[in-house]
């Protein structure tokens, strides 16, 4: 029990080192995540990889708009400003987004994400309406690019890019960008994902028995669904069934009713005919997909029922069909995945793509540049030392950083870039510097007679590495505060890496040399 207790550093060190292996190689053990596959299909480790080492694609694009700042408009006036200004710019009320103050004395905002609007237009719109704007600038708030950043990261996981990455990145030069990161795919199947914003929305088409003009009425919007069903294709029609929520299902009832939907409706036009719902002169429930329409017909007599009587309230679900399963999969991925609230501008952004055998070269590359880099400190801490019973765990502990940083990251689900590699190498570097300098303190200032003079020396020699720790960790923490892409990856890795070397391997190699030492 002495002996364990005197070394309980080393033990905690060997557990990390098994909790790694089973991190890294026991399939399925990070929780709800898969291991990697090798191109022969078989799990070779549970490491995720970007596309450094993967292949793939990643798009940074700027969102499409402008921001006044300084506007004085309350909670309560929120919609009706929405509302006013974008009559003013002839623009669809989606495409402004009001935004009230949030803290007394502070003044609220007004985007504008059409990208014909030129600033003096918005300037007039917003003085017409009756607010005086102290700036407007180019680019969106904060609050609409973390809404970007979500929608996109839901549009991705539901379709079949999961796997991607969405980040909101500043540039060095002061702009915002929105990065997209798709594992294994290509950047077209990402472009054709962000295109559209994925605005559903649901009219009823009636003829207004007094006047006898055809009205176009919205009953349903994008946020008045609370349940999506999957994409099928029931008796030869894709279809996608639907969920009213509460308060939006009694309305919805009210309105069908209202507009002579109570008997049903059969409207016998296809969604081919028409590329706009004003184009409809039926009687017709339309369902449009970023304004084009993907349905258009009519109504069964017993939803028709439904409404008349008031019974759909009570369970507001129906089926929205469409005239192929390719809009069926987009309209589910719309409604699931939300709206984006503005649009990507791809023409001022860039966007790259790694084949899948490039990538693999890179990771084989990256792995032999590993090894040269171990082979290398080997020779170094050998050529110092000339004694292999201190170079040997001296490397071996350093390895030992490096082994248990995987499993941290295996663990994590990280997805590893040439970037992180560097960190890895950097690990490497500054740790066996730690280890030299305990080295050199304990070995090169005399003999070591007793356990007191070699925990004095010890404790001395990490005070130093405990400085030089302190002084890396505050010098990458900028890199991960700020959303710098690859360098926030790289920063990450060093910091973990140092944490793992100074509470874990730098203490576990002092009670090696301790052993080592006193033996003698």
């Amino acid at each position: 029990m002495s002996a364990l207790r005197d070394n309980w550093r080393i033990v905690v060190l060997v557990v990390l080192l098994l909790a790694s292996t089973v991190a890294l190689f026991v399939p399925g053990a990070p929780p709800g995540t898969a291991a990697n596959e090798s191109a022969g299909g078989e799990q070779l480790t549970n490491l995720q990889y970007g596309i450094d080492l993967s292949g793939g694609a990643r798009i940074q694009a700027p969102v499409v708009g402008m921001t006044a700042e300084g506007v004085n408009v309350s909670v309560t006036g929120e919609a009706d400003a929405q509302q006013a200004i974008a009559d003013r710019l002839g623009v669809d009320p989606l495409d402004v987004e009001v935004r009230a103050a949030q803290q007394r004395g502070q003044n609220g905002t007004v985007e504008v994400f059409d990208e014909n609007v030129t600033e003096a237009e918005f300037r007039t719109a917003l003085q017409e309406a009756g607010y005086q704007p102290s700036t407007i600038r180019e680019g969106v708030t904060p609050e609409t690019r973390q809404r970007m950043v979500t929608v996109i990261q839901d549009k991705i996981s539901t379709s079949a890019l999961s796997g991607g990455r969405v980040q909101d990145v500043n540039s060095p030069g002061g702009r915002n960008f929105i990065s997209i990161t798709a594992p294994g795919r290509d950047a077209e199947d990402l472009i054709e994902i962000l295109n559209e914003r994925g605005t559903v929305r649901v009219y009823a088409v009636y003829q207004n028995q007094s006047t006898g003009n055809w009205t176009r009425e919205q009953v349903l919007g994008q946020d008045d669904f609370r349940n999506i069903g999957n994409a099928q294709r029931v008796d030869g029609q894709p279809q996608v069934p639907v969920v009213v929520r509460d308060g939006a299902a009694e309305r919805f009832q009210d309105d069908m009713a209202g507009a002579g939907f109570g008997n049903g409706a059969s409207c016998g036009a296809g969604a081919s005919d028409h590329d706009s719902v004003e184009t409809i002169n039926a009687t017709c429930l339309v369902t449009t997909l970023n304004g084009q329409p993907v349905f258009v017909g009519g109504v069964e007599p017993s939803l028709g029922q439904s409404f008349a009587e008031g019974s759909f309230a009570t369970d507001p679900q129906f089926v929205m069909t469409t005239t192929s399963m390719q809009e069926a999969r987009d309209l589910q991925l719309s409604l699931q995945a939300g709206r984006l609230p503005a649009d990507l501008n791809f023409e001022n952004g860039n966007q790259n793509s790694l084949s899948p055998a490039l990538a693999d070269q890179f990771r084989t590359n990256s792995l032999i540049t590993g090894l040269l880099a171990v082979l290398a400190v080997s020779l170094v801490v050998y050529a110092r030392y000339r004694r292999r019973e201190v170079a040997l765990p001296m490397v071996v502990t350093a390895l030992s950083e490096v082994y248990i940083l995987l499993g941290f990251v295996a663990m994590a689900q990280y997805p590893l870039n040439l970037s992180h590699l560097a960190g890895f190498i950097a690990v490497i570097g500054t740790g066996v510097d730690d280890l030299i300098i305990i080295g050199d303190e304990i070995l090169q200032q005399g003999e070591v007679g007793t356990a007191r003079v070699f925990q004095s020396r010890f404790r001395k020699a990490f005070w130093v590495i405990g400085a030089a720790a302190a002084t890396t960790i505050v010098a990458m923490i900028p890199l991960v505060g700020f959303p710098l892409g690859d360098l926030s990856g790289f920063a990450i890795i060093t910091i973990v890496g140092v944490l793992i070397g100074v509470l874990i391997t730098r203490p576990a190699y002092g009670d090696i040399l301790r052993n080592l030492v006193l033996d003698e």
